[in-house]
């Protein structure tokens, strides 16, 4: 067990800085000056003596190596730098819009896979009749809805024409603790997310319960008295546990982005803008802060999905174990 929990620390703390390399690299070759982010439309009245003392002071005249070095020394510190265009701390920037990003994704990921579980058993209980189709066809068109436009016309139907909710924000001004506040702005944005998310999740676990119902164990089920509902219940539910568990964690990414355009679309104040923001002034090490945070939500989930596969499974671990015995053979 330590040492299967200290292979996946080793794993996410490499993988965590080969993601702070690439970015670091990937950020500073983009075209753009930021001492724009800094100054403003003051760096077009400074000569390039003042320019360049301003990127010594910033940090940013030295070397690459040099300069990741030395992020990386403050980062494992807890100083992650200053915003260059709020001049205020990255990570004091980040904290103040991070909750609202994780309040909405992580509503929307429990109903998207709740849901999504509920209609697959359901299709796979009725499989081929005229109400698993309907629910097919209807699901394929609504997952091909752009997402931007069903935000804009629910704005337009919801908020401009029937004045029922709000178009955007996270609260109503000076409300931020109002929890029914929040939840009323976090309707159509909630309803946009599930809606682009709900269908594909739910015929992939539909096809698998599907895979599982034609299984042998299956027919000498039935054959012992059990109903369909028992059987995919009971056991086919249970038998395909892992893989919806394994689609949930490779899904946080893509439940992750869809955040992000959400955000955009309805003006919710979270991390999506932020880094769209970043990246759009130079802003680096707001931007390293919040592609890091990103990347740590996707790997974590990753490896907790793992875990929890190999609990429901024990020949994970039979598996897994194998692999870590056989280089201790060879020594």
């Amino acid at each position: 067990m330590f040492l299967n929990i200290g292979r996946k620390v080793i794993a996410f703390i490499f993988f965590m800085l080969v993601l702070s390399v690439f970015v670091f690299i990937l950020s500073r070759l983009a075209p753009g000056d930021p001492l724009q982010s800094f100054y403003g439309d003051r760096v077009e009245q400074m000569s390039m003596v003042e320019q360049e003392a301003a990127r010594a002071r910033l940090g940013l005249n030295a070397p690459l190596p040099v300069q990741y070095g030395k992020w990386l020394s403050n980062a494992a510190q807890g100083d992650f730098g200053i915003s260059f265009k709020y001049r205020k701390p990255a990570i004091a920037i980040l904290g103040a819009l991070i909750g609202n990003t994780l309040l909405l994704g992580t509503i929307a990921y429990g109903l998207v896979f709740f849901l999504a579980v509920l209609l697959a058993v359901f299709c796979a209980l009725h499989e081929e009749t005229w109400v698993d189709r309907f629910i097919c066809k209807l699901g394929t068109i609504v997952y091909y809805l752009p997402p931007f436009w069903l935000g804009l016309l629910l704005i337009l139907v919801f908020s401009v024409n029937l004045h029922w909710l709000p178009s955007g924000g996270a609260y109503d001004s000076g409300q931020a603790g109002n929890i029914a506040s929040r939840l009323e702005h976090m309707i159509l944005p909630l309803t946009v997310m599930v809606t682009s998310h709900l269908w594909y999740y739910t015929y992939m676990i539909r096809n698998k319960l599907l895979d599982e119902v034609r299984k042998d164990y299956v027919l000498l089920a039935k054959a012992k008295g059990l109903t369909r509902h028992q059987i995919v219940w009971r056991h086919c539910l249970r038998n395909v546990a892992p893989s919806i568990f394994s689609i949930m964690a490779i899904s946080v990414s893509h439940v992750l982005s869809g955040t992000y355009v959400v955000e955009a679309v309805f003006a919710y104040p979270g991390i999506g803008a932020l880094s769209i923001e970043s990246a759009k002034y130079h802003d680096y090490n707001l931007l390293m802060l919040v592609v890091l945070i990103t990347g740590a939500l996707i790997i974590v989930s990753s490896l907790l999905a793992q875990t929890v596969n190999e609990q429901i499974d024990p020949r994970m671990r039979v598996q897994e174990a194998g692999l870590w015995t056989k280089p201790m053979k060879h020594l």
